[in-house]
């Protein structure tokens, strides 16, 4: 009769490992209750490597945390964000993304497009090294931020994201605006602190880790200007009035979260950048 390996015996195996007893020993106490020898061996090995691995793992990656989630539960085609029904398009489990259409009308990306224009300069990246900003080759969009309720249209932006993220208003970072010219682009790259870069301590005082980010796009390009996730080859088209959401609740390649702004290939490209932190952003 063949003798199956069962989350029991796993769970048991790893019970004896914890309390010390010699992998000889629980050989014998499994041959002594009826196991076969090959099947007993077998499960031994496999068990104890699956758990150390597991055990490694966990020392190495950091500590998940809470995320925004928008209600996307029930597969709903809309969401009620307050003041604005926005549809939903598309929506990934693992890495958590969502495509989100109508979420800012015509007559606001014209708005933001235009008091951005004069304030414009080349984009900066946080230097994690430092906690400070930098210039980054990868980066070479031009861009701005505007200051929490700087203006109405601004304010009732960041209203209208709270309510559709289920996340306070106070977390999020100021609303940044990017330009893309043909042949800009944002090289794949990860929007959390690296937790092992020497300025990050500096840069979570402010609001602890970024957790998810919503990128909406204000104007379309004729070409190009997409927004790539490699890890699971998946690409939102820059739709204006779109947006595109994703959370991470782990500062870790495992997240899946690497992500890039594809080069414009004709015309250009004005999106919309909000990232929201773990606690008020200061």
């Amino acid at each position: 009769m063949t003798q199956v390996i069962t989350p029991e015996l796993r769970q048991w195996i790893v019970a004896q490992a914890q309390q010390g007893f010699a992998a000889e020993a629980v050989l014998k106490s499994m041959m002594d209750s009826g196991w076969q020898e090959d099947v007993a061996i077998d499960a031994l090995e496999t068990t104890l490597r699956d758990h150390l691995a597991t055990v490694q793992q966990q020392k190495v990656l950091p500590a998940d945390v809470a995320v925004p989630q928008p209600a996307v539960d029930e597969s709903p085609l809309y969401i009620d964000a307050g003041d604005r029904k926005v549809s939903v398009l598309s929506c990934m489990r693992n890495p958590s993304i969502i495509v989100f259409g109508n979420v800012l009308s015509d007559e606001e990306c014209d708005t933001l497009i235009a008091a951005a224009k004069p304030r414009m300069s080349r984009s900066l990246t946080v230097a994690t090294k430092t906690g400070g900003e930098e210039l980054n080759a990868d980066r070479t969009s031009n861009g701005m931020f505007f200051k929490r309720d700087e203006n109405e249209v601004v304010k009732t932006l960041e209203q209208r994201l709270a309510v559709l993220a289920n996340w306070p208003i106070e977390n999020g970072e100021g609303l940044q605006i990017l330009h893309y010219r043909p042949g800009a682009e944002y090289k794949p790259h990860y929007d959390y602190f690296d937790p092992d870069e020497p300025g990050t301590p500096t840069i979570l005082k402010r609001g602890g880790q970024r957790v998810a980010t919503i990128i909406m796009y204000l104007s379309e390009p004729v070409k190009g200007g997409g927004t790539t996730f490699p890890d699971v080859q998946f690409e939102v088209a820059p739709k204006r009035g779109n947006a595109v959401f994703f959370s991470y609740s782990r500062a870790h390649p495992s997240s899946k979260s690497l992500h890039g702004g594809a080069p414009v290939i004709e015309g250009e490209k004005w999106i919309a950048t909000k990232w929201l932190r773990e606690r008020r952003f200061e």
